[in-house]
């Protein structure tokens, strides 16, 4: 078998490159390699694809190629064995559908007011003149909107705590890799809350325990009027026509809101850092957002062309996964003009293929003005992967940062704190502002009239 090209150093130095320069290793990668490139983990190939036709193939033919729930298990850990993720066939078919429901039409619309409320609340708690980072804040934001969303709940003690547990799993999960190594190798053993492993473990038992009690009290009340994730799962049924159980129901809950806190903050994060830093790109925004008048509906917010196209751009630029989840092959296949072989995994390098230069002329410009002027395939423009395994939330996560910014930037004048570029941490799929976004709060916008410039930023 003839297998694209690629690096021929361990994996291990590999994963330890990447991490300390994950963009720039990717570049160079893709500029020594082409758009499809092989990583052997042992003797087992991985094949990185880059190119639109090449991550059509993968994404289309479920026959010769699966996106086996297998392949995901090490997520399991933080969404549960029988999380969306882990799932196939008809049963993961018939999950997507049930937690779809939540993300979609007149429920979505309908939370569009108070996700521009709980924004304002938590913006307007931040001192006049002094700096802020803005990445927490804003994780804080999405945090409570996805479990309000998925669960229902936005208030009291069991919030309290599933939002701190939710937000200490994925701070510990953000470790560097050499941490990650240490511990594999020092903390397997369970030592309680003083080992890494032990205190890991601890925090996934009371999440868990706190969702299975909340799954429980909630099958008590039946109360059929409930429009959250929660609710349609507990009435559901399932492709055998049976309810769900509790342990499926807890389990399905965790990957959403994981998606709505970690990839929405994350994106909004990015966006407040470009629109800042980019005097050209605040100034159309903010013309487009203040022609809505005062106290714009939602759906007004949503439909406006300039901000869904810096939206995307910040997508493309810095996707909410750099790649797609794997998908295994299982017979013979032509790739590219590669012969593929059955057990090669194959995951589409989403950032990479926003990088083509082919497709996004000049990509390490922030341009908003190309999704203004074309019109992108889903091969093309996948910061939400594709196919089977494309993210459930993505939609809502788009909707939910729109809204997000839109606040935020009429009715506060911000700044960064720092001229120097913002650098990229990997964490998990994504990758965070490394700093978090250091930003200064000069105001309100209407205390110091609209019709002014913002104080001096970055050009």
């Amino acid at each position: 078998m003839k297998l694209p090209p690629g690096p021929k150093k361990p994996l291990w130095l590999l994963g330890l490159q990447f991490e300390v320069d994950p963009f720039g290793y990717l570049d160079a990668i893709s500029k020594s390699y082409g758009d499809i490139v092989t990583v052997m983990s042992g003797s087992a190939p991985i094949v990185y694809i880059s190119n639109p036709s090449g991550i059509k193939e993968i994404f289309t033919n479920t026959k010769e190629i699966s996106a086996s729930g297998a392949l995901n298990q090490d997520f399991a850990f933080i969404t549960g064995k029988k999380g969306v993720l882990q799932l196939d066939g008809l049963i993961h078919k018939n999950r997507r559908k049930l937690l779809m429901q939540a993300f979609h039409g007149a429920r979505m619309q309908a939370c569009g007011r108070g996700i521009c409320e709980l924004t304002e609340k938590m913006m307007s708690k931040q001192a006049i003149g002094k700096p802020f980072v803005a990445y927490p804040i804003i994780e804080d934001i999405t945090f409570q909107v996805g479990i309000e969303r998925v669960i229902g709940l936005h208030e009291g003690e069991r919030y309290n705590k599933i939002k701190h547990l939710f937000a200490s799993l994925l701070k510990l999960d953000r470790q560097s890799l050499i941490v990650k190594i240490f511990s594999n190798i020092f903390g397997e053993k369970d030592l309680g809350k003083w080992s890494p492993q032990g205190y890991l473990l601890h925090l996934r038992r009371e999440l868990f325990q706190l969702l299975s009690t909340e799954v429980k009290e909630r099958r008590q009340q039946a109360d059929f009027s409930c429009t959250d994730i929660l609710g349609d799962l507990i009435f559901a049924r399932d492709e055998t026509g049976e309810t769900l159980s509790d342990e499926e129901v807890r389990d399905l809950l965790l990957s959403p809101i994981f998606a709505a806190g970690d990839a929405s903050g994350t994106a909004i994060s990015w966006s407040l850092y470009w629109i800042h830093r980019l005097r050209n790109v605040r100034e159309r925004l903010l013309e487009e957002l203040d022609s809505l008048g005062q106290n714009p509906d939602p759906m007004s917010i949503v439909a406006l062309p300039y901000l869904n196209a810096v939206c995307n751009e910040v997508l493309r630029i810095y996707p909410t996964q750099l790649f797609t989840f794997p998908r295994l092959v299982e017979s013979p296949i032509e790739l590219m003009g590669y012969e593929i072989h059955p057990g090669t995994i194959l995951l589409g390098n989403i950032y990479s293929t926003h990088q083509r230069d082919d497709l996004y002329p000049n990509p390490k410009e922030f341009r908003p003005e190309r999704f203004l002027e074309k019109q992108f395939s889903p091969y093309e423009f996948l910061p939400f992967g594709g196919g089977s395994r494309v993210c459930i939330g993505g939609t809502f996560a788009l909707f939910e940062m729109k809204l997000i910014l839109a606040t935020i930037l009429s009715g506060y004048q911000l700044e960064l704190v720092s001229k120097r570029p913002e650098r990229p941490k990997f964490a998990g799929l994504i990758c965070s502002p490394a700093s978090g976004v250091k930003m200064l709060m000069r105001g309100r916008r209407q205390d110091q009239g609209k019709s002014q410039p913002l104080a001096a930023g970055l050009v």
